[in-house]
């Protein structure tokens, strides 16, 4: 027992004998708990699973070396433990900022930021719906030529990120204008154009590629960037391949492929969430 309560001295832990746990302990546990394994279960998923058994790896050689009173390895890893820290931070950073994006896009936040709009929606929808019926019509007639597109339509998370790589265009939606901007071999045609609040915000816009392994290999770089473009916001990204002329929509990191312009049209719209489901049900999750 004496090695045991070495251990727990060192972390400056001299009472664990006579532990007195109350219920608000209890709930503490069960909370910490939680977290833990959604921490888990959320880095499972990602790359950074490996990373993290290898920082396991080297709390259990801290522990063994703690028990042993290994004095060298232990001031060792005592005086680098805050630059770990920072390491760690450096290494997790991308799967660090998708779980922060994850929890501001959470329902809580949204229930906040729908409290905080104010009630236009009977001024806009005109405009709204003149908007979709241009992006529609423009991504029929670029279907019909095999002309590829790429269209974002911000929601509620900003993309002026993504729009700070592009050029700055700020103008009335039209499908004349869509279709003169993805023309070939015009100095606009190559990225992807941004639709904020009814007008073309920019173009030529870079977006990330996503880093999924279950993409289908006949998916091109387009149709990554609108799956990557999705995954880190709300946005609806309509794709129109080059090579069938086919049209699809990422949303949530899930790309809907070979819509037709009705079937995007209420996907657009949000008059039915039961569209979206039927697609993915018939077609498949199409991201694998």
């Amino acid at each position: 027992m004496e090695w045991i309560k070495s251990f727990f001295g060192d972390l400056g832990i001299t009472d664990f004998m006579r532990p007195t746990v109350g219920i608000f302990d209890l709930l503490d546990i069960l909370i910490v708990a939680y977290v833990i394994y959604k921490i888990v279960f959320w880095i499972k998923e990602t790359r950074a699973w490996a990373l993290f058994k290898g920082i396991l790896v080297i709390f259990v050689f801290a522990a063994v070396a703690a028990v042993l009173h290994l004095n060298t390895i232990m001031w060792i890893l005592t005086n680098t433990i805050s630059v770990g820290i920072i390491a760690v931070i450096v290494v997790f950073q991308p799967e660090l900022r998708k779980a922060l994006e994850e929890l501001g896009k959470g329902k809580a936040f949204l229930f906040f930021s729908n409290l905080a709009k104010v009630d236009t929606e009977g001024s806009n929808q005109k405009i709204a719906n003149r908007t979709i019926e241009e992006i529609l019509k423009a991504a029929d007639k670029m279907a019909a030529v095999k002309t590829g597109a790429l269209i974002l339509l911000e929601q509620d998370v900003p993309l002026g990120d993504l729009e700070r790589t592009g050029i700055p265009i700020d103008a009335i939606v039209s499908s004349q204008l869509l279709i003169n901007i993805f023309e070939h071999n015009t100095p606009l045609h190559d990225g992807a154009v941004i639709i904020r609040s009814n007008r073309v915000a920019a173009a030529t816009c870079f977006l990330p590629l996503t880093e999924s392994n279950d993409i289908s290999m006949e998916l091109g770089t387009r149709h990554r960037a609108a799956i990557g473009a999705s995954e880190v916001s709300d946005a609806y990204v309509i794709v129109v391949s080059e090579e069938t002329g086919a049209i699809s929509m990422a949303q949530g990191g899930t790309l809907y492929r070979d819509v037709t312009v009705d079937s995007l049209r209420k996907m657009l719209s949000g008059s039915t969430k039961s569209t979206k489901r039927k697609l993915v049900l018939w077609k498949g999750r199409q991201t694998k």
